[in-house]
């Protein structure tokens, strides 16, 4: 759409009426000088060919119109478009060459401007390189900290005051996305989250309380203080939670601690907590059933005795014995299995990647000498919960065993999915001078020893640790035989999915001090900064463009900006089964298949997660109009109303730069050298369009509009504000 230069109207208008007044005034002079003959031959000859001199008027305006817009564009437009793009280099980091246009002078114009561009750029890195050596030891030390926190296999998130969380590492992020009610499609990324407060999951009263104590331990002088406290989430989950406080730097020896933010540590001890009441409910039927059975017994011992007692009651009160040492046997069976479990629940096992595992044991068993191993089948994508020490203590006991009593010198490892564990498979090929089927059995029971090492644990040992299961088996079509470990699944840690949009970094973005200064004060949205408000920013891709008449859509994604920082690992990225056919011209535009949305949630299962994903921020996208329009027709179907501020990056780049020719997402990329990774993806173009916003904030802050509310004020009286769907 080609906004209408309004100044070229008004300047063939004011040419049309000076015509028609000269025109005017030449008749009239004209006029004056004749006498009646001549008046009546004049008026005789034009009367009937005014029209026409009016036709002629209007052609002449047209050519005028031609001419002044061509003015117009070579000697103003140029030039106004040349001072917006200034703008943009004067006003951000963008690198790149002006293009001369228009006029002579304004060609020269630019060739200047560039000239200064690349002296600010050679100014600029000189200034970047003694900024950076400067601040290297700092960013180093904070760099260090948040890598630390980040690889902790203890879930730690740490919020300011007001319960916003400014630093979580992967454990955290792992363990919310357990709590979360819709982790197929929020992945717990609407619990967890920069900025986010803490008071989503835990209860403000108990937080509150445990801040109340540890700031009152603070003031009495107390030098670690801390709390603990036990809380229930919306899941049903059992946290257990210790609190330490942040205090503040003391820039003088008598100068009082203060507490600016708190560190949460967590455990998720739903499992144990069910494990000890299953225990402690197994003890005291235990207790009750065998102090009955014992009396029964006793009972029917002491009839036994007597000498004359009839056979059939005999017999019955025999039965009785056997009934109830049977239960007290099952009962006791009970029991030790559920003392098992508890110990495999105390027994510290981890994630660990399968074939991280399988290469370990290679290199521990071709440590031992005699043996060569060779890795087969194995698969990559197996995560497994093993305590991997005693395992690989297993697996060398059993490889250098065979190598003794077997006469091999090859084993195979083996790794692959079974139903609900994996299977690690120890293979070899049996000798024909021994028969492995007579020496093996029994090897489970005896206590390891491998490299000259002994130890007190058997394979059972620790296949129970594990809750697995381990036997011998042969295969009849190769004759390989193999030992086989079932061990306990660990959910994968690593999300590719996004990987080819999501920048590849070191270390996720997962922590920001900054919002150490934020209150809730600070958040009174219209009258906020722009640069301190969190936002949404969202695409949509549907199967067309009308939604208010059957157009759904397939696919929503999100990314946040947070305290000015695009946070780009706090994504949401999901498929959407539209329940109806995709038009296969749309295709080739967004890339998504009938096959692709096939089997993914629903709007009605979507929506939810994605409002709680938004929740306390303002959305933003580009061309706002038709995404919330496919939002808003949803409102009855999932209950769901976005009634967040909306922020529009078409009428923001319009406010900007009112002389561009198009305010399209590829003309505003281009205009502010931004790279756009999977275009027309929803999360491509989400990271687009944040990109753009965050190019767009300091600009509007040159035009002198700073907070929500003038930032909305100004888009709405862009020509473009009128786009309705």
């Amino acid at each position: 759409m080609r906004r209408f230069d309004k100044r070229v109207a008004l300047g063939v208008a004011l040419i049309g009426l000076i015509g028609l007044v000269w025109l005017g005034a030449t008749g009239g002079l004209i006029w004056s000088t004749l006498d009646d003959a001549g008046r009546t031959i004049l008026k005789d000859t034009l009367g009937e060919r005014i029209m026409l001199l009016l036709l002629m008027w209007a052609v002449s305006l047209i050519a005028v119109g031609s001419a002044l817009r061509f003015l117009v564009s070579y000697f103003m437009t140029a030039p106004a478009r040349l001072a917006e793009e200034a703008q943009v280099l004067l006003g951000t980091d963008v690198k790149r060459q002006l293009v001369p246009t228009g006029s002579i002078e304004n060609r020269r114009l630019a060739d200047l401007f560039n000239q200064l561009v690349q002296q600010r750029e050679a100014l600029r890195d000189e200034m970047d390189a003694r900024v950076q050596e400067a601040a290297r030891n700092t960013e180093q030390e904070k760099n260090r900290l948040a890598a630390l926190m980040s690889e902790l296999t203890k879930s730690v998130v740490v919020c300011n005051l007001d319960g916003r969380i400014l630093l979580y590492n992967n454990r955290a992020r792992m363990q919310f996305r357990a709590l979360s009610q819709a982790p197929g499609v929020a992945g717990g990324g609407e619990l967890i989250g920069l900025g986010r407060s803490v008071y989503g999951v835990f209860d403000r009263k108990l937080v509150m309380h445990a801040l109340e104590n540890i700031q009152h331990r603070l003031q009495r002088g107390a030098s670690a203080p801390s709390a603990q406290f036990i809380t229930t989430t919306q899941t049903g989950q059992l946290l257990r939670a210790q609190m330490a406080p942040v205090r503040s730097v003391q820039t003088a020896a008598n100068e009082p601690v203060q507490m600016t933010g708190f560190v949460l540590m967590l455990d998720n001890i739903t499992r144990e907590f069910e494990a000890q009441s299953r225990q402690d409910h197994i003890l005291h039927t235990l207790t009750e059933r065998s102090r009955a059975a014992l009396g029964n017994m006793q009972a029917a011992l002491e009839v036994l005795e007597y000498p004359d007692l009839e056979p059939d009651m005999h017999e019955r009160l025999l039965a009785v014995l056997r009934e109830e040492t049977a239960g007290l046997g099952t009962r006791l069976r009970e029991l030790k299995s559920s003392a098992l479990d508890s110990t495999v629940l105390r027994w510290p096992l981890e994630d660990m990647l399968g074939a991280d595992l399988v290469a370990a044991a290679i290199r521990r068993i071709e440590a031992l000498g005699g043996l060569a191993v060779v890795a087969t089948e194995v698969d990559d994508s197996l995560w497994l919960k093993v305590e991997s020490f005693s395992l690989l203590q297993a697996l060398s006991y059993l490889a250098e065993r065979l190598r003794q009593e077997c006469v091999i010198n090859t084993v195979q490892l083996r790794l692959s999915m079974g139903a609900g564990r994996a299977q690690l498979d120890l293979c070899w090929t049996p000798s024909a001078a021994k028969l492995t089927d007579k020496v093996v059995p029994g090897w489970e029971h005896d206590p390891m020893r491998s490299g000259g090492e002994d130890t007190s644990l058997t394979i059972q040992d620790v296949v129970e640790r594990h809750g697995g299961a381990f036997w011998f088996e042969r295969e009849a079509a190769t004759g390989t035989v193999f030992f086989r470990f079932l061990l306990p699944l660990a959910a994968p840690q690593e999300q590719l999915e996004t990987s080819s949009v999501v920048r590849n970094e070191s270390r996720p973005e997962y922590y920001d001090f900054d919002l150490f200064q934020a209150s809730a004060q600070s958040r009174s949205l219209e009258d906020s900064k722009l640069s301190e408000l969190s936002f949404t920013v969202f695409d949509t891709e549907t199967t067309g463009l009308d939604p208010a008449n059957g157009d759904e859509i397939i696919q929503i994604a999100a990314v946040r900006i947070v305290n000015g920082k695009l946070l780009r690992h706090e994504n949401f990225d999901q498929l959407v089964d539209p329940k109806r056919n995709i038009p296969a011209i749309t295709i080739p535009i967004h890339g998504i298949t009938p096959e692709m949305v096939r089997g993914q949630p629903t709007i009605d299962k979507v929506l939810p997660a994605f409002h709680q994903f938004a929740q306390d921020t303002v959305l933003v996208a580009h061309n706002a109009a038709f995404d919330m329009r496919c939002l808003q027709v949803k409102e009855k179907v999932t209950g769901m109303v976005f009634d967040h501020p909306v922020m529009d990056t078409l009428l923001l780049s319009a406010v900007v730069h009112p002389n561009q020719e198009s305010h399209r997402l590829e003309a505003i990329t281009e205009r502010f050298n931004i790279n756009i990774l999977g275009r027309h993806t929803a999360l491509g173009d989400a990271m687009a369009t944040a990109e753009v916003f965050m190019r767009l904030i300091p600009l509007l802050a040159e035009r002198g509009i700073h907070t929500l509310g003038q930032a909305r004020e100004a888009a709405q009286k862009t020509y473009y504000a009128r786009l309705k769907y």
